[in-house]
């Protein structure tokens, strides 16, 4: 129990590359055209981003809801990684970072908050 934040943090991370591989190597098609139907329907790249953003929290929620079999860590890992996604494109997005880097701030962040959480 007392290295459960350390579980969810990675466990957070893969399912974040698992995201990545599924959404932009296996369905890319698909979510292109999904995103120019959104697109179309709000008319906004920011609502667009933002229902991206929503949607990819959704992926996460369920991963990490049927990894823990728990509906609160999965809302918990869906929170955080969403606010951290929005907060890092808005704060930022002009910091050159490579992938490696990106997925280390996302690490270091998410651990943070479930250490803070389930690490007492």
């Amino acid at each position: 129990m007392e290295l459960l934040w350390f579980y969810v943090a990675v466990a957070l991370a893969i399912s974040d590359l698992v995201h990545t591989q599924l959404m932009w190597k296996v369905m890319a098609d698909f979510y292109i055209i999904l995103a120019g139907l959104i697109h179309n329907t709000v008319k906004s790249n920011v609502t667009v981003w933002i229902i991206h953003e929503l949607f990819e929290a959704i992926f996460h929620f369920i991963v990490i809801s049927v990894l823990f079999l728990s509906p609160t860590i999965g809302f918990l890992a869906a929170f955080i990684h969403f606010v951290i996604d929005v907060s890092h494109t808005l704060l930022l997005n002009n910091v050159d970072m490579n992938e490696a880097e990106h997925r280390a701030l996302h690490f270091v962040i998410e651990s943070i908050f479930f250490m803070a959480i389930y690490g007492v």
